[in-house]
């Protein structure tokens, strides 16, 4: 387990819970049972790979969210290196959460369990296929790299073009770095294997989406109601990756990008 825990959701602010739950289901996802846990309206939609938590509440949005049991112990590991945490709740009585943004002011939240339960239904791919990763505009991959190494120590892969783009995998949660411009906030990229079937969904259901928006390979984004942008692309992203061997060893990374801060 990385040190900020495993996977939870991609959590996203909604005015309209029952809107956002519409827009999902429409694409396929599948709606899980929540806890108790939180006191403002919440549901989690699910593909079973990627949850999406829809939170009808303020808070600094959308946050990668992760599950640390022992999140204090983490807590006082986390400071002593060096993080700066701009929440922090960490009380017997209360449910236990963090945040902390990253070098780009993309949230990250801790908590201490999860606020759902799992799906007992084997994985399906939703309408937009299968997930890529949860793509993170940056303003300098290497820096922003060397932010993430840490923390999710899994390096899947580093393409030069047609933008800097970096993969890591964060206990489960693909999350990639770009320096694309066409991106403007944390979006999902999904791999789809029929074009013409996404389309004819979204068309048929009066669905927003933009044909070919200037990411990379992607043929479609969509806009989901709560503002996230869902990229699908016919195939992985383009460019040519470095020789990166998939392992938790991340120490020549950081050799190389020490340089680049």
């Amino acid at each position: 387990m990385t040190p900020i825990g495993q996977f939870l959701e991609f959590s996203v602010h909604t005015t309209d819970i029952l809107e956002s739950l519409h827009f999902y289901k429409t694409l396929g996802f599948v709606e899980l049972e929540i806890g108790d846990m939180w006191t403002h309206k919440y549901a989690v939609v699910s593909d079973g790979e990627l949850n999406i938590g829809l939170h009808e509440r303020d808070f600094d949005a959308p946050a990668l969210t992760f599950v640390q049991h022992d999140i204090a112990k983490h807590a006082r590991a986390m400071t002593d290196r060096g993080f700066e945490f701009s929440y922090m709740q960490l009380d017997e009585d209360a449910f236990n959460e963090l945040r902390f943004a990253d070098r780009d002011g993309h949230m990250i939240t801790m908590l201490e369990a999860r606020t759902f339960h799992a799906s007992e239904e084997p994985d399906r791919d939703s309408a937009c296929g299968s997930l890529i990763e949860l793509t993170l505009p940056v303003r300098d991959v290497l820096r922003a790299g060397k932010f993430w190494a840490p923390i999710a120590p899994t390096l899947l892969d580093m393409r030069e073009e047609p933008t800097m783009h970096m993969r890591f995998d964060a206990d489960g949660a693909p999350i990639g770095l770009s320096e694309s411009i066409a991106l403007s906030g944390p979006s999902l990229s999904f791999k789809c294997p029929d074009r013409e079937a996404l389309l004819t969904l979204l068309e048929h259901n009066g669905m927003r989406f933009e044909k070919f928006p200037g990411f990379e390979g992607a043929f479609a984004a969509i806009r989901a109601p709560e503002g996230t942008t869902v990229y699908v692309f016919d195939e992985d992203f383009l460019g040519e990756a470095y020789e990166v061997d998939e392992s938790e060893d991340t120490s020549a990374f950081v050799a190389l990008i020490d340089n680049g801060d």
